[in-house]
């Protein structure tokens, strides 16, 4: 897609966003914008499912309510978009640049996060479920309401003291509730964790206390 068909369609849909009488809402269903620049456009409830959009330059961009399933967001630059309620199931988002976007009740299940930079977003109410989190970034995001995913791609991305606290908090309450045992040492908890199904079942390794 060129840049003057992307310019008449945004034209039609800012229109059809002041008046749905008017204009014609953005029909960008497996359109390539790879590499496009939408830096601050207004795509509120566009479609834009399956669409290519590795690499483009998404940053302020309204996205609320648009639906991007499937969409391939590779390496894009979501850098304080506002993506609140946006339908994001299965889109690939690996690598993207996510930080300070605004996530709020976002559907990212099944979402493809891996290396994702998430650093200050805004997930709450966020739907993570069956994500892939691998190596991705969420130092400073805000979790709170969230469902993070309890699978492989909910292991080895990097979170802050805050919400370790968080989580832990969660975690404890639950054993202390259940009148399951609490470790006593840190040697003690990795023993006791080397047993855990995640282990002996889905062949994950055992972990063991990190040396300095």
């Amino acid at each position: 897609m060129n840049k003057q068909e992307l310019d008449v369609i945004l034209k039609q849909h800012k229109i059809y966003l002041e008046d749905s009488n008017k204009g014609k809402r953005a029909n960008l269903q497996y359109a390539n914008l790879q590499y496009a620049d939408l830096r601050g456009a207004d795509l509120q409830r566009a479609d834009l499912q399956y669409a290519d959009l590795q690499y483009a330059n998404l940053q302020y961009a309204d996205l609320r309510g648009a639906d991007l399933q499937g969409a391939d967001l590779r390496g894009v630059d979501l850098q304080r978009a506002n993506l609140q309620r946006a339908d994001l199931q299965y889109a690939g988002l690996r690598g993207a640049d996510l930080q300070r976007a605004n996530l709020q009740r976002a559907n990212l299940q099944r979402a493809n996060l891996q290396r994702a930079n998430l650093q200050r977003a805004d997930l709450r109410y966020a739907d993570l479920r069956g994500a892939d989190l691998q190596d991705a970034n969420l130092q400073d995001a805000d979790i709170d309401f969230s469902s993070l995913p309890l699978w492989c791609g909910g292991l080895n991305f990097k979170i802050d003291e805050r919400q370790a606290k968080q989580l832990m908090y969660h975690v404890i309450n639950l054993m202390q509730y259940s009148d399951i045992e609490i470790p006593k040492s840190k040697k003690s908890l990795f023993k006791w964790l080397s047993d855990s199904h995640l282990v002996t079942t889905h062949d994950l390794p055992i972990l063991e206390e990190a040396t300095k």
